[in-house]
């Protein structure tokens, strides 16, 4: 809101030169952050979303201002790109916080969906520390064949199952050409729609905003109240950092985890609280995500998608089902708190998709953090996407320099039951980028071979990911990490249970061989020099840009 004062004259022209009137630049001014383009299916609804949020702004006595920010989609960028895709997660954060603090914004209405574009949203808001709003674009219509409901992973799973001769070219196919069947996010809990639920329980975003169907008069009736209710928090004072205190995180994680999300969240929500000024260590996320049950799970760790989720009872029905764990007199930003929430919750719940906490799927946590010798800082593994049979596993290692590598072996090569595959210099320094091996890890499965063999690596996995498969080992490769220094034929020994990651080697063998690595050439072109040379690892949420300091 600016006033008619000598020193925003100038602002005011070029305000007017845009077409706004000097009434209008006396109301409250709403930056609302389009991430809407052409070639993202999470993304391409918000062109139309945008426009009824500022149509809310409007009749809420606000003025909009709408500008846009970049979008990748993960899922293109397999076995392409996927070097830019995880520093865009900063690059996007800083994006808005530098436009939102040059032109002063009163508040934020942030538009996002996918899978880096939801974290550096939450980023962005815990910095700017404005009244802040989160909306996702909804979930994809799944595809029914008649005999299947399938999903976005389930193309990667067909990938290897077509490879290994298991289904037919007519089958893969059609597969390929109607899973993703309309336009909004991926409708599985990988790494978008985890986050986009997280923003809902922190209470930015509202509830049940991830979980309906992108195509549904609901999200546009949802998307004129965000615009309504951005003004009344600007008006009330309410800034983000309100809804992501300590406790609401906590919320978060513990939902999250109850509920099966993506092992990348685990490296999103560090970076989302120190943006937030909240101190949050591995080891103290690892002890709030194993005290709640698993209540839940979703593709692709079971035949339910996101519309199911909804149907069943949404977000509200998993947070009902941990409500003893969780913190409830955290505020809500469409108001409240959410105790209040809970007690006014009156939908039936489907104890088929969500169970109460005495039926629970696992009792500790749907992730595991992982030390050793291979991971002093830490590593991160799905649980609930494992089968029981690969709690524990010990084999042989087959290393590999890059994901390449290990690509160039399941396409053309065989792949030997019990071994241990580790593909290395993949973290966020080694990639430069820290790409996900979801198309590896998929057609791992898709082969039938995540009950005999495991998969580690410096770098991630997607969000979609399942079976056995250990990403984020730190210290990374390229900095020296143990992982580093492991050799074909070492033996690797995985134990969730005791937490461990461990190569059958003594402390003086792995130091002499550390003594003799020499990194491999990996060029890092344009922005990716910038970003090997500052990111920091993925224990520390691979920050980059978004600086150090809360």
């Amino acid at each position: 809101m600016q006033d008619a004062g000598m020193e925003n004259a100038y602002y005011n022209g070029l305000m007017g030169a845009v077409g706004y009137r000097k009434k209008d630049i006396g109301k409250p001014v709403i930056g609302v952050v389009n991430s809407w383009n052409d070639v993202n299916p999470g993304h391409r609804p918000f062109r139309e979303l945008a426009q009824y949020v500022k149509d809310g702004v409007w009749a809420a006595g606000g003025t909009p201002a709408e500008f846009t920010v970049p979008a990748p989609c993960d899922g293109m960028a397999q076995l392409r790109g996927m070097q830019y895709i995880l520093p865009q997660r900063d690059l996007i954060a800083a994006s808005v916080e530098a436009m939102a603090s040059a032109h002063a914004f009163d508040g934020l209405v942030l538009l996002c969906s996918c899978d880096k574009i939801v974290p550096a949203m939450l980023m962005a808001a815990a910095a700017v520390n404005v009244p802040a709003l989160i909306l996702t674009a909804g979930a994809m219509i799944p595809y029914d064949n008649g005999h299947d409901v399938k999903v976005t992973p389930d193309l990667k799973e067909a990938i290897g199952a077509r490879n290994a001769g298991k289904i037919g070219e007519a089958e893969f196919q059609d597969d390929q050409e109607n899973i993703c069947f309309s336009c909004g996010t991926c409708s599985m809990y990988g790494t978008a729609n985890t986050l986009g639920v997280f923003a809902e329980v922190v209470g930015l975003c509202p509830i049940g905003s991830t979980t309906m169907l992108s195509a549904s008069g609901a999200k546009l009736r949802q998307a004129r109240d965000v615009g309504e209710r951005i003004v009344a928090l600007v008006r009330e004072g309410k800034r983000a950092r309100e809804f992501l205190s300590r406790e609401a995180i906590e919320n978060g994680v513990r939902h999250v985890s109850a509920t099966g999300g993506s092992s990348n969240f685990v490296m999103h929500v560090m970076a989302i609280a120190k943006a937030a000024g909240v101190p949050l260590t591995l080891k103290e996320f690892d002890a709030i995500q194993e005290s709640v049950p698993v209540v839940a799970k979703f593709k692709p760790s079971s035949k339910y998608n996101l519309s199911d989720w909804h149907r069943a009872g949404g977000v509200l029905g998993t947070l009902m089902a941990i409500r003893p764990w969780l913190h409830e007199d955290v505020p809500m930003a469409f108001g409240g708190t959410l105790r209040n929430l809970l007690d006014n919750f009156t939908r039936p719940v489907d104890s088929e998709v969500i169970r109460d906490a005495e039926h629970a799927v696992l009792p500790n946590g749907c992730f595991t953090i992982l030390y050793g010798n291979l991971a002093p800082l830490g590593a991160v593994v799905k649980k609930s996407g494992v089968d029981p049979k690969m709690y524990r596993h010990r084999g042989p290692a087959v290393v590999f320099e890059s994901e390449e590598d290990l690509m160039e072996r399941f396409l053309r090569g065989k792949v030997e039951p019990g071994c241990v595959l580790v593909i290395r210099y993949e973290g966020p320094k080694g990639g430069p980028g820290m790409r996900e091996m979801s198309i590896p890890a998929a057609m791992l499965m898709g082969m039938g071979l995540h009950t005999s063999v495991a998969m580690i690596t410096d770098g991630r996995f997607s969000g979609a990911s399942r079976g056995p498969c250990v990403g984020h080992i730190a210290p990374e490769a390229w900095d020296g990490g143990p992982i580093a220094a492991v050799r074909d034929g070492d033996m690797i020994e995985i134990d969730l249970e005791k937490k461990l990651l461990q190569v059958e080697l003594s402390d003086e063998e792995l130091q002499a061989r550390l003594a003799e690595i020499k990194r491999p050439n990996k060029p890092a072109p344009g922005i990716l020099n910038a970003y090997r040379s500052g990111v920091q690892g993925a224990e520390a949420g691979a920050l980059w840009l978004m600086g150090t300091e809360a």
